[in-house]
Formats: C-alpha cells, structure tokens, sequence
C-alpha cells in the first residue's frame, strides 16, 4: 500500500468518524427530547387519571346518594344501600355496581328475593343519568313495567317516591304498568 492509499484510508476515517460523532450527538438530543417529551406524557396522565377519579368519586356520591334514597324510600324496613368501586384493571377503570343489605355485600342480587330491589336500583340509575346530563335535557322518563317485581307490599312507597321526585325535581314519567291503580301518581292519562 503506498502513502498515497494510506492517507485517503486515513482521511476516509476521520470522515465516518465525525459523520458517526454528529450521528451519536444527534441521537443522543433525539433521546434527551424523547425522554423529556415521555416525562411530560406521564405528568399529563397522571393529571388526567387524578382528575378522572375526582369525577369518579363525586359522580359516585351523587348516584349512590340517588340510588340509595329510592332504596330506602321503597323499603324503608330494610337497609339498603348502593356503591359503585371503581377498580383499575388493564389500564382501564372498572366500574362495579353493588348493594348492600344491612352493611353486607349482597352477592348475586339476581338469583335472590331482591327482584323488586333491583327494580328501583335500576330506576334509580336511570333517574341518575337524567340528573346528572350535562347540558341538562327534558326530565322525562319512559319505562315499561319498571316496578314489575316490586311486592304488592310496597307499591304504595312507590308511588310515594315517584310523586315527591316529580314534585321535588320537576320529573315526568310515562309508565306502562299492569299495576297501575298501585303506583299512579300527579296527572293521570290512561289510554
């Protein structure tokens, strides 16, 4: 190899040398910016994930508050109550929706005797949504034998809850109903 040869393999590695050096500082900006960008994607969502469990947790308040108090207005000789946990799985929030006798878990409201109870919860989840939509609609409910397993024991307090609610909420319900002289209520219009 002559002198010549050497210097160009020469010359020819300081230049992938520097290339390589501008390349490695670049990378290493591109990584600092990445890094940077990655600490403040995390600081967004965990702000986001605080603020979507403040809502969470007030949102819960008012349901449970609503739910609950219908409970106990239809059944004020048992103590119902209603929660909603809210539980992180897969990165996502669950919601489970749960009721409660006497302070106990009711485990499968389904295959008990709370078909009536599971009534008014239902209803008292739909009367949730109606309260709590933003911007406010027309509160007015259409149900189809929404109170079929309540017992004949305690359809009187249901009418009672639906009278104060519409009263106290300025809330309109049509209702078809099989036992309709046990929960009409305000203005009647049978067809």
């Amino acid at each position: 190899m002559n002198l010549d040869s050497l210097r160009k393999c020469v010359d020819k590695a300081k230049n992938d040398y520097e290339l390589a050096r501008r390349k490695l500082t670049e990378a290493r900006k591109d990584l600092e910016a990445t890094q940077s960008h990655l600490k403040n994607v995390e600081i967004a969502q965990n702000v986001a994930q605080t603020v979507a469990q403040t809502i969470q947790q007030q949102a819960h308040k008012k349901i449970a508050r609503v739910v609950t108090a219908c409970l106990q207005t239809v059944f004020p000789d048992k103590n119902y109550t209603f929660e909603i946990q809210f539980e992180r799985k897969r990165k996502r929030t669950e919601a489970k929706l749960t009721l409660f006798l006497d302070g106990h878990e009711i485990d499968d409201p389904i295959d008990g005797e709370s078909g009536g109870v599971l009534d008014v919860a239902s209803f008292a989840l739909q009367l949730s949504a109606i309260m709590l939509n933003k911007p406010a609609v027309r509160k007015l409910m259409v149900m189809d034998e929404p109170f079929k397993y309540v017992s004949a024991d305690y359809r009187d307090n249901v009418q009672q809850m639906l009278t104060k609610l519409a009263a106290d909420f300025d809330l309109q319900f049509i209702m078809v109903t099989s036992h309709q002289s046990q929960v009409m209520a305000g203005k009647v219009i049978e067809l």
